[in-house]
């Protein structure tokens, strides 16, 4: 590791600087964020909740809502351009200092529990060809899973340019085994099987269609983290407006990509074949039509795509830490750089966390579905509160002097279907994970004392005093139910 010969910014001080990224480079940012894992467990995650129809409903409902926060993303860059770092800075700015370091906290807790899903997903791919790495829960997934993480850090430690680099490289090679799954798999297509497919309800009792749509909100929302990549590293970009650019550009690529993966899937497979495909579902569908070799070329997919995944969201879980240390939100040791201009301190404990995470897989009874499942509902948080003070912009006028009163309305109007459909998704997360979520907020907040201190800063408003006390029963009655068994892991 390169010696730690770094500072502590303060907020007049100015942030050491890599090279400036492009609108290609950003876009791929985006992608290489949201096309990870989730892709390839897409097949079996809708093929177990529903049929062609409740799939197409479920993406609409999606595709919709993501855009829209997409769109906020973008509408808050050119609002609000002297924000950096969107995910935290816009909870900050919209709600207060308490509020921000909650957004981030969340987002960077996202971050640790989809990387450490990341590593069990991997270690599961290998289950398929050596049976004692199992589903990545496993000692020996764990041991490969701890070189992963730590060769990652001495990567990541080089510089955040280099690896952005690296990760648009990875971005394209991992996109060419999914296409070539897609085009096969509708040159494989049965008329037959995909009619049958439609409702599946000859296949057995799914629920209603209401039921089925929603039991796919919380894959699809997985699959979809990320769209905020371009606006955490705003602060790199050679120009402000390619940052909403690449947050478009890239959901409408994802978004095309993983809806037809899932349709594809429907057209070779019944819907029952496709809910006991093993995970990552797409190896066992690709392999049904192709034979054997197509394990293999998919499970290389798998490997490279979410390594450049982790990747990706490493480099933005370090970002988000150290950005509100730098605003003085988060203790000042968090804010300290290497020699390469690397968050060092920052890199250095969410790798620890993606390594405590992953030991606690050992116990887990479903890693895989657990990390995906805790990963989603702590990234709501900051989504909610982006898409919020995004409508409170268009609601109060703010940032809108010598703008159309059309655009301020159209904005509003797009702010306002991305927070309702945030709060959806909370409901659709459940009060298992919403509890989960505040038994890691709950203790985080003596980070956040810790920066009112040692600045000489009051710590908290009224209102902020309320919702701390909320968070912290709420952690309270978490681990009170891990406890007694009432919360299962």
């Amino acid at each position: 590791m390169a010696d730690t010969a770094a500072h502590t910014p303060v907020a007049d001080s100015p942030v050491v600087t890599p090279g400036k990224m492009s609108l290609p480079t950003l876009t791929a940012m985006v992608v290489g964020s949201m096309v990870g894992a989730g892709v390839f467990s897409l097949p079996a995650r809708f093929g177990v909740a529903t049929g062609i129809l409740g799939s197409l409903i479920a993406w609409a409902i999606a595709g919709t809502g993501m855009l829209m926060l997409a769109f906020v993303f973008q509408n808050l860059a050119i609002r609000k351009p002297d924000l950096d770092s969107g995910v935290f800075i816009y909870a900050k700015a919209g709600f207060g200092d308490y509020a921000g370091f909650n957004s981030a906290i969340g987002f960077w807790a996202s971050s640790v529990a989809g990387n450490a899903f990341y590593w069990v997903f991997i270690s599961a791919t290998l289950g398929a060809f050596f049976p004692a790495f199992g589903d990545g829960d496993t000692v020996l997934a764990l041991a490969l899973s701890t070189v992963g993480v730590w060769l990652f850090h001495f990567v990541i430690a080089r510089g955040v340019r280099d690896a952005a680099v690296i990760n648009r490289i990875v971005t394209v090679l991992k996109i060419v085994p999914i296409l070539v799954f897609i085009v096969v798999l509708f040159v494989s297509f049965d008329a037959g099987i995909f009619a049958d497919n439609w409702t599946a309800t000859d296949y057995g009792d799914l629920g209603s269609l209401n039921e089925q749509v929603r039991n796919t909100m919380i894959i699809t929302t997985f699959v979809f983290l990320g769209i905020e990549g371009a606006s955490v590293y705003s602060r790199y970009a050679k120009r402000r407006e390619d940052v909403g650019k690449a947050t478009v550009l890239g959901f409408l690529t994802v978004l095309s990509i993983f809806s037809l993966v899932t349709l594809s899937s429907y057209a070779v497979m019944t819907q029952p074949e496709i809910a006991g495909t093993r995970q990552p579902s797409m190896i066992g569908v690709f392999e049904h039509v192709v034979g054997d070799w197509g394990r293999w070329f998919i499970s290389a997919g798998v490997i490279i795509s979410v390594l450049g995944a982790y990747l990706a969201w490493t480099l933005m879980a370090a970002e988000v830490m150290y950005i509100p240390a730098h605003n003085e939100d988060f203790p000042a040791f968090l804010g300290k750089e290497n020699d390469k201009a690397t968050p060092i301190t920052a890199l250095v404990v969410t790798s620890l966390s993606v390594q405590l995470l992953l030991a606690v897989t050992l116990v887990l009874t479903d890693a895989l579905n657990f990390m995906l499942d805790l990963c989603t509902s702590l990234a709501l948080i900051p989504y909610f509160l982006a898409a919020a003070y995004a409508l409170k912009l268009g609601l109060t006028g703010d940032s809108y002097q010598g703008v159309s009163a059309r655009t301020r309305r159209k904005e509003t109007i797009i702010a306002g279907i991305a927070t309702a459909y945030t709060l959806f998704l909370f409901e659709a997360a459940g009060l298992k994970f919403l509890l989960l979520c505040s038994v890691l907020l709950a203790p985080a907040t003596l980070l956040y004392v810790k920066a009112r201190s040692e600045r000489g800063r009051r710590l908290f408003t009224p209102t902020e005093i309320v919702l701390c006390i909320l968070i912290v029963a709420a952690g309270v009655f978490g681990v009170v139910g891990l406890w007694t068994g009432f919360i299962a892991i």
